[in-house]
């Protein structure tokens, strides 16, 4: 397990960069984003830079640190790998096309997973097709709470940049979206918070019958994301029914204290761009940081990010047990937390 992509890695867990992936432009711009890991200086070098000068470089490291890399773990290399299988299979289907559903508690990096997989995707797509830069290869989209027809088809319409007005009824909007989608040769639909359709209202049942009218109508791969779906209702009934046959799924959960973990923790401090920190500190502190974070991802990358941060901000440019234990975790792990 390590930093995917190296030192220019894919992008940034959970997008990042304060971009809206739902948005053409910013979707663009993650799939473009090849963060670079600075350099770190020599000792030397950095004991003697002016005010300006050491002003900028501690810039890029806090920017660095508020990120850092994606680590391609099993998990990612499993949607991947799957997403792309179901790709081919569909690709020449006439009907009844597969997908995949990602599903699990939150903090267990679903939409990483989802995001990586569409740039992953898109990617691959501008390389067999390099001066089609028109294309559309995949769409973004996040479901709204209690999500309904028309909320669905507005999400498409607004990632596409399609023009919206309060006269546009569901079907115009609909043979819009399809219109585009068909002409930009889309071939992904990824769908976070998946849980908010819940098959058990009217709305709900209506807007999963919107996603089912979009992969009938047009030669996609659907991909859905969403916390604990099961148990949301999304498979419930006879259209739950429907979605079971036609979809696989993989499952998120916290990581055990095992080799992975730790694995994971190594690639993390690798990445680390601090002065005086020790290697080996953090992976010799992985049983801590497994009860502090519960096995969450998202809740050990909220942790690491915050402490090396810390790390730059008060020039202590290390981080240790102490500088781990003065930061604040997310309120599901502080219930969690168990001393370690």
């Amino acid at each position: 397990m390590s930093a995917a992509g190296g030192r220019a890695g894919p992008g940034t867990a959970g997008g990042g960069g304060g971009r809206q992936l739902t948005t053409l432009r910013g979707w663009r711009e993650f799939v473009a984003d090849r963060p670079v890991v600075p350099d770190l200086l020599p000792g030397p070098a950095w004991e003697i830079l002016d005010e300006e000068a050491r002003l900028d470089y501690d810039e890029a490291r806090l920017a660095h640190h508020a990120r850092l890399l994606t680590v391609a773990t099993s998990t990612i290399q499993q949607v991947i790998t799957e997403g792309r299988r179901l790709q081919y299979l569909n690709r020449h289907a006439d009907a009844g096309r597969c997908g995949l559903i990602l599903s699990g508690p939150a903090r267990t990096g679903k939409t990483t997973c989802l995001a990586q997989l569409g740039k992953t995707i898109e990617t691959m797509h501008h390389r067999r097709n390099p001066h089609a830069a028109g294309h559309i290869p995949v769409i973004y989209i996040t479901a709204p709470p209690a999500a309904t027809p028309r909320m669905i088809a507005v999400e498409f319409a607004r990632f596409l940049g399609l023009p919206l007005t309060r006269r546009s009824n569901i079907t115009d909007v609909l043979e819009s979206v399809c219109g585009v989608a068909l002409d930009a040769r889309s071939t992904l639909v990824c769908v976070d918070e998946i849980h908010n359709v819940n098959l058990g209202t009217r709305h709900g049942a209506e807007a999963s019958d919107t996603l089912k009218y979009f992969a009938e109508r047009l030669p996609l791969t659907f991909a859905y994301a969403g916390i604990n779906v099961g148990r949301a209702g999304l498979l419930s009934g006879t259209r739950g029914e429907q979605i079971a046959g036609r979809f696989s799924m993989i499952r998120t959960g916290p990581f055990g204290r095992g080799q992975q973990w730790q694995s994971l923790i190594a690639a993390l401090e690798d990445s680390l761009r601090l002065h005086r920190h020790r290697d080996g500190t953090l992976v010799r502190l992985s049983p801590y940081l497994h009860s502090r974070s519960g096995g969450m991802i998202g809740s050990l990358l909220r942790l690491v990010r915050a402490a090396a941060v810390q790390a730059v901000l008060d020039g202590s440019e290390a981080i240790t047990r102490a500088t781990l234990e003065s930061i604040p975790v997310d309120i599901a792990s502080a219930g969690e937390h168990r001393p370690g």
